[in-house]
């Protein structure tokens, strides 16, 4: 059935002139079945470009609603609804509002990955290769909250000196990896370096040898001299790691205590080829909103594409200086 599962997902693919994304946390075999693999505002871009009528968007919620706002003439699926984010159920946006309303002399500089709602309530969306050149253009003495991840907003503060305002999200993925279990990795191998992202607690970022986006590990991986690299991120990023660079060993850091799954993302991964050729069957279930609400959650990251939009795609938020090496 697989061989035919994949020939009825490009038929119906060609019927209903669609084009299929695939974020890098998705499974290899999502990602090899994709036309564009990718970083979730940059697949959003290249769709966008397309004359696709659909886009069927292999990755979570907030990424297929921005799809959706950077595309609102196409129908935009997600092969499972249920496919959310911690980080978006961190700041429902009733919340994110009376948090907005007590500090009316900030600015919010909001992680794209929240609800479409929450983009609305919002001064400048950033990700997490765009915010530190989007940080530099605010003047110093404007107050800025950050939300709703607070282990980037953190990093970014400790990178560049700024006090900011942070909302007390996480993502669980990268909140669960082990310091414990990366110091037993580096004992293993000593000399590789480690390629985190920033949304990693500090207690992980602090042993980093680079720490960036998905793109921008991605490009790490691959002109590193080094023969193995630790990589703290959802691990089937992997994937691409090793089409890229079969002559390299790419190792994930765990999670917990070494013998659970808990740095796979459980929303990612509901995601399959056979929900997939259902929503291409039935273009169920689609992402919908009102013109109001997209055109309100478009001004921020039009603002942030204004800022640093050829930063989108290259991911690089750099090597933590901060942290002493010794």
């Amino acid at each position: 059935m697989g061989a035919e599962l994949l020939e009825e997902i490009q038929r119906l693919k060609k019927e209903r002139n669609a084009v299929i994304l695939a974020h890098y946390y998705q499974k290899p075999e999502i990602q090899d079945l994709a036309d564009f693999v990718g970083d979730s505002l940059d697949l959003s871009r290249k769709a966008a470009n397309t004359d696709a009528e659909v886009i069927a968007f292999c990755g979570v919620r907030f990424m297929a609603e921005t799809a959706k706002i950077l595309s609102p003439e196409k129908t935009v699926i997600l092969p499972d609804m249920d496919a959310g984010c911690s980080l978006e159920d961190s700041c429902p946006p009733d919340q994110f509002k009376a948090f907005r309303d007590a500090h009316p002399d900030h600015i919010a500089l909001t992680y794209i990955n929240c609800s479409a709602e929450v983009k609305a309530l919002s001064d400048i969306i950033v990700t997490s290769s765009s915010a530190q050149v989007i940080l530099d253009q605010i003047p110093k003495d404007q107050k800025i909250i950050f939300g709703p991840d607070r282990h980037l907003g953190g990093y970014l503060a400790r990178k560049s000196g700024r006090d900011m305002l942070l909302w007390p999200g996480i993502c669980i993925v990268h909140q669960a990896f082990s310091e414990t279990e990366l110091l037993k990795l580096k004992a293993e191998h000593p000399g590789a370096p480690v390629a985190a992202h920033p949304e990693c607690p500090p207690h992980i970022i602090d042993h980093a040898d680079h720490v960036g986006s998905t793109s921008s590990i991605l490009k790490f991986c691959a002109t590193t001299d080094s023969e193995t690299v630790l990589v703290a991120t959802e691990p089937h990023i992997i994937h691409q790691m090793e089409k890229a660079r079969p002559d390299k060993t790419f190792i994930g850091v765990p999670g917990g205590d070494g013998n659970c799954n808990c740095n796979m993302c459980p929303y990612m991964a509901l995601n399959t080829l056979e929900k997939l050729y259902v929503a291409l069957r039935d273009l169920e279930p689609r992402i919908e909103m009102s013109d109001k609400l997209m055109n309100a959650a478009r001004k921020p990251l039009d603002r942030m594409l204004d800022m640093a939009g050829r930063t989108v795609g290259q991911g690089d938020v750099g090597t933590p200086k901060f942290v002493n090496k010794d």
